[in-house]
């Protein structure tokens, strides 16, 4: 089983949405083999409090918006450290850059098929890295 044309279109739009954002290192995964509760993943990160939610709020706009959807579910927005966004066909977890080194979701992951993602999602990969040694690896949060 793959995820379905339509978790693909709101993987792709949500994305692009993060990347709009500056998000840092946006990747998705087809999950639909190993979970049956949701299709696909999509992680994002960014390098403080600020960004993530501003991020999270252009994608649930955008698709809102764009595709008529709304999450079911929205949580971790007091703290802004990891906002997760459940459309039930897919999964969206926006992170501050250290509770992604943390948790490390890709590694839960890393077995699951990639989903093609926009060209301007694809060129975050490694922008956090980039971000931290620009700033010396203090990452101060801003919010």
């Amino acid at each position: 089983m793959t995820a379905t044309d339509r978790s693909i279109e709101l993987i792709n739009a949500a994305a692009q949405a993060a990347a709009d954002r500056l998000a840092h290192d946006i990747i998705a995964y087809d999950v639909s083999d190993v979970l049956s509760i949701t299709d696909a993943f999509l992680l994002a990160s960014a390098p403080n409090d600020r960004q993530v939610k501003s991020i999270v709020d252009e994608i649930e706009e955008r698709l809102q918006k764009e595709l008529g959807v709304k999450p079911v579910r929205r949580e971790g927005d007091r703290d802004a450290r990891w906002i997760l966004l459940d459309y039930v066909d897919i999964v969206i977890h926006v992170q501050h850059s250290e509770e992604r080194v943390f948790y490390a979701l890709e590694r839960l992951w890393k077995d699951c098929p990639e989903i093609s993602l926009p060209e301007d999602a694809v060129r975050t990969r490694g922008k956090a890295e980039e971000h931290a040694q620009l700033t010396g690896g203090m990452e101060g949060d801003q919010s």
